[in-house]
């Protein structure tokens, strides 16, 4: 089972194609949910071969903690299945 860990927002890398699927209201949304009941759902990220991370689930939420001025997030590190 993956362990949750705290990663530096700075330090996630989100795909191209991720990034046209951000929805504000939505993003606005989970931030207010996260001021009130803190980071209640990890995301997921892979380690990207040139250092840092890539993230595979949780872009609302990542965006969310960026709007409210967060610097890290709970995550767990996976590792990439090749299909």
């Amino acid at each position: 089972m993956p362990i949750k860990e705290k990663f530096a927002i700075s330090d996630v890398r989100i795909p191209v194609k991720r990034r046209k699927t951000l929805d504000p209201a939505k993003v606005e949304r989970i931030a207010y949910d996260i001021m009130e009941n803190g980071q209640t759902t990890p995301i997921r990220l892979r380690a990207d071969k040139g250092g840092g991370y890539i993230l595979v689930e949780g872009y609302h939420r990542l965006e969310a903690l960026r709007a409210i001025g967060e610097v890290e997030v709970e995550g767990f590190l996976v590792h990439a299945q090749l299909h």
